[in-house]
Protein backbone atom coordinates (compact mmCIF):
# COMPACT_ATOMS: atom_id res chain seq x y z
CA UNK A 1 0.00 0.00 0.00
CA UNK A 2 2.90 2.44 0.86
CA UNK A 3 4.03 2.29 -2.76
CA UNK A 4 1.12 2.88 -3.94
CA UNK A 5 0.78 5.54 -2.13
CA UNK A 6 4.84 6.90 -3.37
CA UNK A 7 3.50 6.53 -6.86
CA UNK A 8 0.25 8.72 -6.81
CA UNK A 9 1.97 11.09 -4.41
CA UNK A 10 4.68 11.11 -7.42
CA UNK A 11 2.54 11.72 -10.13
CA UNK A 12 0.84 14.29 -8.21
CA UNK A 13 3.76 16.47 -8.08
CA UNK A 14 4.61 15.59 -11.57
CA UNK A 15 1.20 16.95 -12.65
CA UNK A 16 1.23 20.26 -10.07
CA UNK A 17 4.54 20.98 -11.52
CA UNK A 18 3.29 21.21 -15.15
CA UNK A 19 0.52 23.52 -14.18
CA UNK A 20 1.44 27.12 -14.34
CA UNK A 21 -0.03 30.51 -14.51
CA UNK A 22 2.77 31.50 -16.85
CA UNK A 23 1.66 33.71 -19.69
CA UNK A 24 1.83 32.15 -23.32
CA UNK A 25 4.73 33.74 -25.58
CA UNK A 26 2.82 34.89 -28.11
CA UNK A 27 6.46 36.84 -29.77
CA UNK A 28 7.11 39.98 -28.63
CA UNK A 29 6.93 43.70 -29.40
CA UNK A 30 10.72 43.60 -31.30
CA UNK A 31 9.72 40.70 -33.62
CA UNK A 32 6.82 42.45 -35.58
CA UNK A 33 6.96 44.25 -38.64
CA UNK A 34 7.57 48.00 -37.42
CA UNK A 35 4.22 50.19 -37.43
CA UNK A 36 5.35 52.84 -40.33
CA UNK A 37 1.70 55.27 -39.90
CA UNK A 38 1.20 57.49 -37.41
CA UNK A 39 -0.39 56.32 -34.37
CA UNK A 40 -2.98 58.05 -32.79
CA UNK A 41 -5.57 57.92 -30.11
CA UNK A 42 -8.65 58.01 -31.73
CA UNK A 43 -7.83 55.39 -34.31
CA UNK A 44 -5.87 53.20 -32.44
CA UNK A 45 -5.28 53.37 -28.87
CA UNK A 46 -9.30 54.57 -27.42
CA UNK A 47 -10.47 51.24 -28.60
CA UNK A 48 -7.84 49.64 -27.14
CA UNK A 49 -8.47 51.16 -23.64
CA UNK A 50 -12.44 50.52 -23.89
CA UNK A 51 -11.65 46.68 -24.81
CA UNK A 52 -9.09 45.88 -22.73
CA UNK A 53 -9.08 48.96 -19.57
CA UNK A 54 -12.22 50.75 -18.55
CA UNK A 55 -14.31 47.60 -17.82
CA UNK A 56 -12.06 48.12 -14.37
CA UNK A 57 -11.01 51.76 -15.17
CA UNK A 58 -14.08 53.66 -16.28
CA UNK A 59 -17.09 54.54 -14.78
CA UNK A 60 -18.23 56.34 -11.35
CA UNK A 61 -15.34 54.47 -9.24
CA UNK A 62 -12.80 53.70 -11.31
CA UNK A 63 -10.19 51.03 -10.00
CA UNK A 64 -7.22 52.44 -8.21
CA UNK A 65 -9.04 55.67 -9.06
CA UNK A 66 -7.52 55.57 -12.65
CA UNK A 67 -9.90 56.70 -15.37
CA UNK A 68 -9.04 55.50 -18.77
CA UNK A 69 -12.17 56.80 -20.67
CA UNK A 70 -10.30 59.74 -22.56
CA UNK A 71 -7.55 61.10 -24.20
CA UNK A 72 -6.43 63.00 -21.18
CA UNK A 73 -6.50 60.52 -18.79
CA UNK A 74 -4.71 58.13 -20.78
CA UNK A 75 -2.27 60.36 -21.91
CA UNK A 76 -1.71 61.47 -18.50
CA UNK A 77 -1.04 57.80 -16.96
CA UNK A 78 1.35 56.96 -20.33
CA UNK A 79 3.02 60.09 -20.32
CA UNK A 80 3.37 59.90 -15.99
CA UNK A 81 1.77 57.31 -14.67
CA UNK A 82 3.03 53.01 -15.19
CA UNK A 83 0.07 52.55 -17.94
CA UNK A 84 2.78 51.44 -20.54
CA UNK A 85 5.35 49.38 -18.08
CA UNK A 86 1.96 47.44 -16.25
CA UNK A 87 1.25 47.07 -20.04
CA UNK A 88 4.44 45.28 -20.59
CA UNK A 89 5.01 43.63 -17.49
CA UNK A 90 5.06 39.70 -17.79
CA UNK A 91 4.94 39.35 -13.74
CA UNK A 92 2.39 42.26 -13.19
CA UNK A 93 0.47 42.54 -15.99
CA UNK A 94 -2.13 44.85 -16.87
CA UNK A 95 -5.14 43.44 -17.99
CA UNK A 96 -4.59 41.31 -14.59
CA UNK A 97 -5.34 38.15 -16.91
CA UNK A 98 -2.74 38.66 -19.16
CA UNK A 99 -0.39 40.59 -21.37
CA UNK A 100 -2.73 42.07 -24.38
CA UNK A 101 -1.32 40.97 -27.48
CA UNK A 102 2.28 41.73 -29.04
CA UNK A 103 0.35 43.78 -31.39
CA UNK A 104 -1.75 45.66 -29.24
CA UNK A 105 1.34 46.82 -27.67
CA UNK A 106 3.33 47.84 -30.26
CA UNK A 107 0.53 50.06 -30.85
CA UNK A 108 0.64 52.03 -27.45
CA UNK A 109 4.67 52.22 -27.77
CA UNK A 110 3.95 53.87 -31.37
CA UNK A 111 1.94 56.74 -30.09
CA UNK A 112 4.51 56.81 -27.04
CA UNK A 113 6.96 57.66 -29.78
CA UNK A 114 4.75 59.73 -31.91
CA UNK A 115 3.66 61.85 -29.58
CA UNK A 116 0.83 60.50 -28.00
CA UNK A 117 -1.28 61.71 -30.85
CA UNK A 118 -5.24 62.19 -30.17
CA UNK A 119 -5.97 62.69 -33.80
Amino acid sequence: MNKNILVITIFAIGLLESCTTAILDEGTVDTLPPITRMVTYSSDVETIMFNRCVTCHGGSAPQSGLDLTNYQNTRFSAEMGSLIQRMNNTTNPMPPNGLVSPELRQIMDKWVTDGFLEN
